[in-house]
């Protein structure tokens, strides 16, 4: 709708969770990182936590992204609402296996088969759940006790377990006390700062194809704090302002996204500004600049692959999965 008015190659604010897009913040490369760490170095029990809309499953295609590119097998569960047996054969399913249509026994034996083969010609097997704080008790001691396949060397299956902090809240319980003690990498990710949201906004103007000049959308810094105090720095938020911003600005026939335009949007989406705590946020407010694509200053690098954000954190992880 507002492209071709602001010249741009993509919508920039989209709320799919699109790798291209990915701002990769200290949290999140942690995040990504501590994951992709843990499965190749097989690790076993990995969690990943974060609220709704800090960008769980944006760094979750990151991943998979780089397995599919590995060539790593994995199963990806993204509905925890099953019983015990559907969970164990949707996996079974997901990895590209015959799923038995006889008992329990003969599902846990066909992945144990699997697993064991694959651990043999040194191949990494992956299951990925999310929604996990929403998983029954009765299906995370199903995945504690799959947790146990291993070998003399290492786990046989690397198991990612992404929810929000109610996730935390369930694993740090007694009952679950078995489960906790086996996660070997545990990662939150937080909000952005407001300064990370002028970069994050500038960053996904730049990535959508927007130019320095006059054509381009500018976001001042009044507006920038309206976005921040509006969404608290949660990305999935400020995607939703912004995009309706530049919606009011295309109508507007104006590319200075300015404050009123932003309280607009917010208005019209029943957005009401959230309590900012004070000393940091506010300090930060009088030092933020205008944001435009390609604006002095700001953070606007060339291309950024989660592989080049890993290589800085982990040394020799690189190595090529072996082919399945």
């Amino acid at each position: 709708m507002y492209k071709a008015f602001f010249r741009l190659k993509r919508n920039p604010f989209e709320v799919s969770p699109d790798p291209y897009f990915m701002y990769a913040t200290p949290c999140h490369h942690e995040a990504f990182a501590s994951l992709y760490y843990g499965i190749r170095s097989r690790k076993g029990f990995m969690v990943m936590t974060g609220e709704v809309g800090t960008g769980k499953t944006l760094v979750l295609r990151c991943l998979t992204d780089q397995l599919d590119k590995l060539r790593i097998q994995y199963a990806y569960v993204f509905n925890p609402l099953l019983s015990p047996d559907e969970f164990l054969r949707y996996t079974l399913a997901d990895l590209n296996l015959r799923v038995p249509t006889t008992g329990k026994n003969d599902v846990l034996l066909q992945l144990y088969g699997y697993l064991a083969q694959r651990q043999k010609v040194e191949q990494t097997t992956v299951l990925i759940v999310d929604e996990a704080h929403l998983l029954s008790p009765e299906i995370l001691e199903e995945i504690r006790l799959l947790g146990n396949l291993e070998s003399r060397q290492s786990k046989l299956l690397q198991i990612a377990l992404v929810g929000q902090p109610e996730l935390d809240n369930r694993l740090d319980s007694p009952n679950l006390r078995q489960l906790k003690q086996r996660i070997a990498l545990r990662c939150q990710l937080q909000p952005l700062s407001l300064e990370q949201t002028g970069e994050y906004i500038a960053w996904r103007l730049g990535r959508a194809g927007a130019l320095p000049g006059p054509e381009a959308p500018a976001f001042p810094a009044d507006a920038v704090s309206e976005v921040f105090e509006h969404s608290l720095g949660y990305p999935r938020l400020i995607n939703t302002i912004c995009e309706n911003a530049l919606i009011f600005a295309c109508g507007a026939e104006t590319r200075l996204i300015s404050k009123d335009l932003v309280l607009a949007a917010c208005k019209d989406l029943r957005m009401e500004r959230r309590q900012v705590v004070a000393g940091r946020e506010v300090q930060a407010a009088a030092q933020t600049p205008m944001v435009a694509a390609g604006s002095e200053g700001q953070a606007m690098p060339a291309e950024y692959t989660p592989a080049v954000a890993v290589a800085k954190v982990i040394h020799g992880a690189g190595a090529s999965e072996v082919s399945s």
